[in-house]
């Protein structure tokens, strides 16, 4: 198989790789993730993929790879989105906001595929219901440091996973990579993988 190249240095993205024994090497894109007034979690998910794909290209000019993968998963609840908290105190605002209700968590997945210059894309969307919970359980989370780089200030396969009541919709995406989806984009796109060869 191939080496696909992954436009991001997310762990959990590396872990899923991994899961499925996919050949990869890792290449972050650094971008700039600001996304203005932009107000439309799938368009800001979907469109920072594309830019993350986009930027390898630019930076490989003269050796275009096969394969490169771009993800990026945005949070949000009442039309206000969460990405990666700035520090502490946005923090500490986002899972003040969160406990206790149900929040939108946004993944969106682009393949390029260097052979025929193809591209291909999917977005899943899951939901995702918080406990309430005590400034003590808030505080105590904000002191592991684990909401650090994540969006929406958790990281729900850690220690945030105990203050989940409820998911609908597809775990793997919640936690960065819709393993059905990209499963079923690497067969399309014509990877050899999982039968398809």
């Amino acid at each position: 198989m191939e080496p696909i190249i992954l436009a991001s240095g997310s762990l959990r993205r590396q872990e899923f790789f991994r899961l499925l024994d996919l050949p990869f090497s890792i290449m972050p894109a650094l971008i700039d993730e600001n996304y203005g007034d932009a107000t439309d979690p799938r368009g800001i998910a979907e469109d920072m993929a594309l830019k993350k794909v986009n930027k390898i290209l630019d930076l490989l000019k003269s050796g275009m790879p096969p394969w490169i993968c771009g993800a990026d998963t945005i949070i949000s609840v009442d039309g206000i989105i969460f990405g990666k908290p700035k520090d502490r105190d946005d923090a500490k605002r986002m899972l003040t906001a969160l406990q206790g209700r149900e929040h939108d968590v946004v993944t969106a997945v682009t393949l390029y595929n260097g052979r025929n210059r193809s591209i291909n894309s999917r977005t899943v969307v899951s939901t995702v219901t918080f406990a309430l919970l005590s400034e003590g359980e808030i505080e105590w989370y904000l002191n592991t440091g684990e909401w650090q780089g994540m969006a929406g200030a958790y990281k729900i396969q850690g220690l945030a996973g105990c203050y989940v009541s409820k998911i609908n919709g597809s775990y793997s995406s919640i936690v960065g990579l819709p393993i059905r989806e990209f499963y079923v984009m690497l067969r399309e796109s014509g990877y050899p993988y999982g039968g398809n060869q």
